[in-house]
């Protein structure tokens, strides 16, 4: 299953990691962003993405078998 979270991302599977980083960090909104004490929900929710999008993309690839 798909975390929710990424698929409002709109990231097609041919995206590199850095844009699906880059669009979860323009996900969050910016007081959000300017709170240190999220600095590990954060870099969790970062890291959730960019494993989200790593699955989707191994399971759209072709060669994966």
């Amino acid at each position: 299953m798909t975390d929710p979270a990424y698929l409002r991302l709109g990231l097609p599977p041919t995206a590199s990691p850095l844009a699906a980083l880059r669009a979860a960090v323009r996900a969050l909104h910016p007081d959000t962003r300017a709170v240190r004490g999220f600095r590990i929900a954060r870099k969790r929710f970062y890291r959730q993405m960019l494993c989200a999008h790593a699955a989707r993309q191994a399971a759209d690839d072709p060669l994966s078998g």
